[in-house]
């Protein structure tokens, strides 16, 4: 980024208090409060963001049930969700990227923190700030974090794929997406439709594979009626490039029979249970790859990456959300999160989203 100003009256607003969601002990969603607390100025090196609106991940619900009922969470205060977009409230000593009234969004903004975006204003690293491109709202910038980031690493992971994202990256690429109407698998979508790939996905019923050709999957599957091999290779004779994997215990023999030699399997969550067995030699015949994907330690470069690139997609247009573009908006008010918590672990098809006064 070119350096900006650091004249001090562009660095802070006055704020007094404001209203954070926290909890001190985990558990279900009825350990989150509604609490008045101070706006505290950011520290060098911090942006403080007045926060507009809120993403809910299955990161932040899983967080807070912590090991169990009533189990410490790392903080002894934690105001939940990383996602978020709202507008750079005040900045701190050495801080030259940002001024005050840049719209952003953030990502990871409670990783290692205790304080994410469920609040109306949140402190956290300016690396963990991205400026808004132009027109673009703040649901957009909500939406994106983990789910368009993870997406993103799951395209660049291949051996023979590109380690970075732009149109024509993935140009004669075939990508199925598992699970095509999740947030991570409609952003893997529009990510892979954006780098010129031939997109196919997996859904489970006619409502899903209507949001998942919104999203831009060229080639729509229903595993439930029809028999997803046949009609993957079909598409795609020659066999899968890679696949962006939601649910590998119950998709690796999919997998297997699709993937072309040489072709990769990133996995990043596995839906429905906590291990999975392989066929050695089959796999081994085709030199298949298992790359898992977990963006906390995915590493730096990597996320600078995926923050780069994701901002190209931005500007052209390529990662609209709602219903019209495949990604339903559930909407909360502040006071709500719990709700809107409730709603992502009960497998809410589409983006939960906080509205902060």
């Amino acid at each position: 980024m070119v350096g900006r100003t650091t004249d001090p009256s562009t660095r802070s607003r006055n704020v007094a208090g404001m209203k954070s969601v926290v909890y001190t002990r985990t558990g279900d969603p009825s350990v989150l409060q509604l609490l008045d607390r101070d706006v505290i100025e950011p520290a060098p090196g911090e942006v403080r963001v007045r926060i507009v609106v809120s993403g809910v991940n299955p990161t932040d619900w899983k967080s807070r049930l912590g090991s169990g009922d009533g189990s410490p969470p790392p903080f002894p205060e934690v105001t939940p969700n990383q996602d978020g977009a709202g507008v750079v409230d005040a900045v701190g000593e050495g801080v030259v990227d940002f001024t005050v009234g840049d719209r952003v969004w953030v990502y990871l903004a409670g990783h290692q923190r205790p304080t994410g975006t469920a609040q109306e204003y949140t402190n956290l690293p300016a690396v963990r700030v991205v400026r808004l491109p132009e027109g673009t709202s703040f649901d957009v910038g909500a939406s994106l974090g983990v789910p368009a980031m993870t997406a993103h690493r799951t395209l660049t992971v291949s051996e023979d794929g590109p380690a970075r994202l732009y149109p024509g990256a993935l140009a004669n690429k075939v990508v199925l997406v598992a699970g095509g109407a999740g947030a991570v698998g409609h952003a893997a979508i529009q990510l892979a439709r954006w780098a010129g790939a031939t997109v196919l996905t997996t859904i489970s019923s006619p409502d899903k594979a209507a949001l998942a050709t919104a999203a831009g999957a060229h080639h729509v599957i229903n595993y439930r009626d029809d028999d997803a091999a046949d009609a993957i290779r079909k598409v795609a004779p020659d066999g899968v490039d890679l696949v962006v994997e939601v649910a590998i215990g119950a998709n690796s023999q999919l997998n297997l029979e699709v993937i072309k030699p040489r072709g990769s399997i990133a996995v990043y969550a596995n839906d429905g249970g906590s291990a999975f067995t392989l066929d050695v030699r089959p796999n081994m015949i085709k030199n298949a790859r298992y790359q898992f994907v977990l963006l906390y330690t995915a590493g730096d470069a990597a996320l600078a990456a995926a923050v780069e690139d994701i901002t190209h997609a931005v500007e052209d247009g390529a990662l609209p959300v709602g219903e019209g573009a495949g990604l339903p908006l559930h909407r909360f008010p502040l006071a709500d999160t719990a709700d809107a918590h409730q709603a992502v672990q009960d497998a809410a098809v589409g983006k939960v989203l906080i509205d902060v006064p």
